[in-house]
């Protein structure tokens, strides 16, 4: 053998037998002789044949791949969600490809449009910051391919989804902080479009206005991303305020953290002059002084019912589909990073 890749016509041209009869070989069929099939699979093994997955999902118009769109990977978020995921999956006979839409809305088009050619069986997706309209994944819908959302909702798109009841887990976390006697409580927020952003948002003001706390404008800063980086300044424009907050909620943990070490660095004590709130209860939260409180999701929770309610539908592909909408709701973890209550 010459060819980098085995072929099925490569074995039945060595064995002087038809393609068609190898296939059924590697297949099992009841209707050849046990020594063909012997024969077939004997130097299938020895050359190391591996079927051509890409052309069998051409022939049968599927694929068994579940595509998953994600708009970023290094967070224990995401990871945490895939891993769930894939513990499903992975007992199933279907595989996924993970892809990246790097929160842009023109990249997750086109992923969505790979994935279509590639003859996808199922996508699961948690859309970019970027995006506001949801036509490519209705696109999906209307080939026959179904769409499970999760995380991040898409209003007015009609797909199961799987999210966090993000209201509920700001509300939780900014009671606590008023229950701890803070007074002048402000909020860094995600980017505007983004669902999670808005939930968060309601949150913190319904709270507000339940214990009749005034709502001030300046308070209620939002941040363009959601690393490290992106919480400095909008972090210390709160903190260098003429009437500074004495506690910050902010969207994510990544950029609470960036809060404390700004308002470290300007010589406050936390949570003495300073409390500051999370959410999403990274791993990496407990390990910085002081801890981290913030507001725990099940993350790997999310990825295993998203990957059962996506293969529910492939594996009853004529029964009526029904949409799903499961929401968790998350819990507050206390920490030291706010006063105790």
């Amino acid at each position: 053998m010459n060819k980098n890749r085995v072929t099925i016509t490569d074995i039945a041209s060595e064995l002087n037998i038809s393609p068609s009869t190898v296939s059924r070989a590697l297949k099992d069929h009841p209707g050849l002789r046990k020594e063909t099939k012997d024969a077939v699979r004997a130097l299938a093994e020895k050359w190391d044949y591996q079927p051509n997955l890409l052309a069998l999902s051409l022939l049968h118009r599927k694929s068994n791949t579940i595509g998953v769109i994600v708009p970023e990977i290094t967070s224990h978020f995401f990871s945490a969600i895939i891993t769930g995921i894939q513990d499903v999956v992975g007992k199933s006979d279907y595989n996924i490809m993970i892809c990246l839409s790097n929160e842009s809305y023109d990249e997750e088009v086109v992923l969505v449009k790979k994935l279509m050619n590639m003859q996808i069986d199922g996508v699961l997706v948690s859309t970019s910051s970027e995006t506001e309209n949801f036509d490519h994944l209705r696109k999906l819908q209307k080939n026959g391919i179904p769409v499970v959302v999760f995380d991040r909702d898409c209003p007015g798109l009609e797909a199961d989804k799987v999210l966090v009841d993000d209201y509920s887990g700001a509300f939780q976390a900014v009671e606590y902080l008023i229950a701890t006697g803070c007074k002048n409580i402000a909020h860094l927020g995600g980017p505007l479009n983004l669902s999670t952003t808005g939930h968060r948002l309601n949150g913190y003001l319904d709270a507000l206005k339940k214990n009749n706390m005034p709502i001030r404008e300046e308070y209620i800063v939002h941040v363009p991303g959601f690393s490290h980086k992106d919480g400095s300044k909008p972090a210390k424009k709160l903190i260098q305020l003429d009437n500074p907050p004495d506690a910050i909620f902010a969207m994510n943990d990544n950029i609470a953290i960036s809060a404390m070490h700004v308002a470290k660095k300007m010589g406050l004590r936390i949570p003495e002059d300073i409390s500051i709130l999370g959410f999403d209860d990274e791993p990496h939260s407990s390990f910085f002084t002081p801890p981290l409180s913030t507001v725990w999701q099940p993350v790997y929770s999310i990825g295993m019912l998203s990957a059962r309610i996506l293969l529910s539908h492939l594996n009853s592909p004529d029964t009526v589909l029904e949409y799903r909408k499961e929401i968790f709701i998350p819990e507050l973890v206390i920490r030291s990073s706010s006063k105790a209550n």
